[in-house]
């Protein structure tokens, strides 16, 4: 692993931020943000009524909720948000919030042990750059927009999958840890706006992309790789303030030489 100088007052940045993404809702439209804080939640559908959802705390607990291998509480929203999902999906649906003052939901410990998560998937940033996408654009016949790879940070001005490598890298005053390779299910394949799924861009990443191609002497699983995890390692619980922007510079402190050397 190549460590590089930690002083980033005279050096130049590797990436700048070129846009800002959070999910309000797992597995719902992303919303693009500069740096500002998210106010009181609207959501919106085809051929029916707006949903406004507040930010303070719902007083109702929805037992038996659970993402992948975790289960627990969580605050329900209320009878308004399930009638408004249920009508809408067609089936009896419950809008939760994470409870973070009752629960916790770690990381995989054998990548970055002691770091939390809420309903993402997995790790609570993802990191992409607009060089990668061009880079994959250009093999398809049909491009495909970045919020089809649901990024929470898009950077530029690095070369096509310079991310592969990054295993630290500094934005702002916040240290964060490239933990592995963020392995892609089929939401890729799901146009955002019409919910139609086809088979790119999945299939042309398993030509390019798949651990055969990046890691072939590592263990097969059969996965696609796009885009590098991410967590902070300084603690987003404590003070206010701790905001990235749209602008701001990546150093890269830390990284491997190759893809193959990635954790994945």
């Amino acid at each position: 692993m190549e460590k590089i100088s930690s002083s980033t007052e005279a050096a130049s940045s590797d990436a700048k931020i070129s846009s800002i993404f959070i999910y309000p809702i797992k597995s719902c439209r992303g919303i693009s943000v500069p740096h500002a804080p998210l106010t009181p939640t609207v959501i919106k559908a085809p051929g029916i009524d707006v949903l406004k959802v507040s930010l303070s705390k719902p007083p109702e607990i929805a037992d038996g909720v659970s993402v992948w291998e975790w289960s627990g509480s969580a605050l329900d929203e209320g009878d308004e948000a399930s009638k408004w999902f249920t009508n809408y999906l067609g089936k009896p649906s419950r809008l939760v919030r994470f409870n973070a003052a009752s629960e916790t939901r770690p990381v995989d410990h054998l990548y970055a042990d002691g770091h939390i998560v809420m309903f993402s998937d997995q790790y609570p940033f993802m990191l992409l750059s607009q060089e990668s996408m061009d880079a994959l654009n250009k093999l398809l016949k049909e491009p495909v927009p970045v919020n089809r790879f649901r990024p929470n940070i898009l950077v530029d001005g690095c070369e096509p999958f310079s991310e592969d490598l990054w295993t630290e890298i500094k934005i702002s005053q916040f240290s964060f840890q490239g933990v592995k390779l963020c392995s892609r299910c089929k939401v890729p394949t799901i146009n955002q706006d019409t919910a139609i799924a086809g088979p790119e861009p999945n299939e042309t990443l398993k030509k390019v992309r798949s651990d055969k191609v990046l890691r072939p002497d590592r263990k097969q699983q059969g996965k696609i790789y796009f885009g590098q995890n991410l967590v902070c390692k300084e603690s987003l619980t404590e003070g206010k303030g701790k905001v990235v922007k749209v602008g701001d510079p990546i150093f890269v402190l830390q990284k491997v030489s190759s893809a193959a050397e990635a954790a994945a």
